[in-house]
């Protein structure tokens, strides 16, 4: 049984996430003020649409130890026992759990991974449409976003300023351009 939900070109089939054509940022205040943004560079995973799209899935895994402040000091900070711990940890992990119609959009139930702890999150995803590349590949493409609590998470390093501050959010915003390849004969 098929829902009555209509994307146009949907596709059903087995994408490899292209992570050239792809982004997985986080969002964090800085010292209450500013917006802090940083990517991760390196990321995999697998988007299978299924003929009921509601029946779809998602599998992803993220080098935590592939971003940049810039500053290596910061580097080492962020990556070390305070924070993401990527020398016991070095990888996060997401597996979807289901798949709600939002409007014409979606909510993208999952299971996030991080530091070891597991919490499911809901991303809110647009599909974004379904067609050939310049290369001749059949590729579809998704944005997502979600925010979450990194003490959640077990990130609860802290430094609060003197006027009450906080140097870093335990808000973060999560978010996500995916475009993805159809594997061959899928």
């Amino acid at each position: 049984m098929t829902t009555a939900i209509e994307i146009p070109g949907y596709l059903a089939g087995t994408w490899d996430i292209d992570p050239i054509h792809s982004d997985v940022s986080f969002v964090v205040r800085h010292l209450g003020l500013a917006r802090y943004r940083r990517s991760f560079e390196r990321f995999s995973g697998v988007i299978v649409t299924a003929a009921d799209p509601l029946a779809s899935t998602v599998t992803a895994e993220i080098d935590t130890t592939s971003f940049d402040t810039g500053l290596e000091v910061f580097n080492r900070h962020l990556l070390g026992s305070e924070f993401l711990d990527t020398e016991t940890h070095p990888t996060a992990t997401l597996v979807s759990t289901g798949l709600r119609p939002d409007g014409e959009n979606f909510l993208l139930d999952v299971d996030l991974t991080l530091l070891g702890t597991t919490r499911p999150v809901t991303l809110a995803v647009e599909a974004l449409g379904f067609g050939v590349g310049i290369d001749g590949a059949v590729k579809t493409a998704f944005s997502g976003s979600t925010t979450i609590s990194r003490g959640e998470f077990g990130l609860t390093y802290q430094s609060t300023l003197a006027n009450g501050n906080f140097v870093i959010s335990d808000e973060v915003r999560v978010l996500v351009e995916i475009e993805a390849v159809l594997r061959e004969g899928a």
